[in-house]
């Protein structure tokens, strides 16, 4: 009998204690397949503090076009201001759409250009959107072609009606930036002249001057029809650079391109401009969907909308991610490197935030973690309004870094 009874004293000793427990280790990263179970469980664990410095701070600088929210290092909400606000989030968006294509590839894997092949003439090239794939990569993939009577060479394309998101303006759609989002673009079409009927010009040229005796036919095949391919011979291919390489493009340099090309290849959404996928995981991670809309990847969409709440607690989940010192490093670094090199340069700030940048017009907004005696501080500022005030952004990232620590 006293057997059972301390049995299950130590029952009810365990349930009682384990939460506490679970909570520690977690915090702390004690156990890596405990942070990883976190990472993929869908609920947040999450505290909220009165800090009243902080508070003071926020409610003293801050008009009511800024939300923001800040975690300290033990998971706890410390502060916060119009923090469930949904705003527009302009690239502060690949934060989220980067974390997605990290959890769908290595960190070694690429995308490919392929050349096709099937019976003696037919010809398809074949691509994944590599944002560096140039002319010298198409002359080396159509090199492979041979000399035929009759050669039937395709380019595989997605439909025009797919090549931008929605909300993107037609003025964004005239500069770089907003560039169209093909399988087969030259350079991220950051020459406007590059579109697809001057790759067209180009192989046409290359291959009759090649084969001076031969019937050359060159026509568009939909990309929609792509799985008919797989039994196909692929003669010839080019790789992009490795997966962190091109995570590091989209997230420090804050390239568009290359976040809607990943995120497209990473939920096989060529063929539709559907952004379902990235909201669902999310959601399926315990990420407070209330208040938020995903249009792009980029973040280029005037769709988007977000809270900053919900981008901290997305920040916080990332640092239980087995990759997250990968993910980390593809941010933009403080007087560093990306879009905040030129920030804080030489200043004890410098080296000390990894984060994201995000402009448009009437649209500001820096989220990312900053160290504090090798602690990181989870942070989320964006103003939405007609009179965008970076300085002021900046100015309370460095408040927030010589702030006395919340007690």
């Amino acid at each position: 009998m006293i057997k059972k009874i301390y049995s299950f004293s130590l029952i009810v000793l365990v349930l009682l204690t384990s939460p506490y427990i679970i909570r520690y280790l977690l915090l702390n990263k004690k156990i890596s397949i405990l942070n990883s179970i976190y990472y993929n469980f869908p609920g947040i664990i999450i505290k909220n503090k009165t800090c009243p410095n902080y508070d003071a701070l926020l409610h003293e600088t801050l008009d009511e076009s800024f939300s923001v929210s800040i975690i300290n290092n033990n998971g706890t909400i410390i502060s916060s201001y119009n923090d469930e606000v949904p705003r527009l989030p302009a690239s502060n968006q690949k934060l989220f759409s980067s974390a997605y294509v990290l959890n769908k590839y290595k960190l070694k894997d690429n995308l490919k250009t392929s050349l096709l092949k099937k019976n003696k003439n037919n010809y398809f090239l074949v691509g994944e959107g590599d944002p560096d794939l140039n002319y010298e990569d198409i002359t080396e993939l159509i090199s492979s072609v041979k000399e035929n009577k009759r050669i039937n060479f395709n380019i595989v394309e997605i439909d025009s009606k797919f090549y931008w998101p929605k909300g993107w303006t037609k003025n964004d759609k005239l500069y770089d930036y907003g560039s169209p989002i093909r399988s087969l673009a030259i350079e991220s079409n950051f020459n406007k002249y590059d579109d697809i009927y001057t790759l067209n010009k180009f192989i046409k040229n290359y291959l009759n001057s090649k084969f001076l005796n031969s019937n050359l036919n060159i026509s568009f095949y939909d990309s929609a029809k792509k799985f008919y391919l797989k039994d196909y011979q692929e003669i010839n291919k080019i790789y992009s650079n490795p997966m962190l390489s091109l995570l590091t493009l989209t997230n420090s340099e804050s390239h568009n391109f290359t976040a809607e090309s990943l995120f497209k290849n990473a939920s096989n959404t060529w063929n539709e401009n559907d952004y379902t996928k990235l909201k669902n995981w999310l959601g399926n991670k315990g990420l407070p969907l209330k208040n938020t809309l995903f249009a792009d990847a980029s973040g280029l969409s005037r769709r988007n909308k977000t809270t900053t709440k919900f981008v901290v607690l997305f920040l916080e989940k990332m640092r239980y991610s087995n990759d997250f010192k990968a993910y980390q490093s593809t941010l933009s670094i403080m007087g560093v490197r990306g879009t905040l090199a030129k920030r804080f340069v030489n200043s004890e700030l410098s080296g000390k935030f990894f984060g994201k940048t995000g402009t448009l017009s009437n649209v500001f907004a820096l989220s990312g973690y900053l160290y504090k005696n090798e602690k990181p501080i989870i942070i989320s500022i964006i103003q939405n309004s007609n009179n965008i005030d970076k300085e002021k952004a900046f100015k309370l990232l460095r408040d927030i870094y010589y702030m006395e620590s919340c007690k």
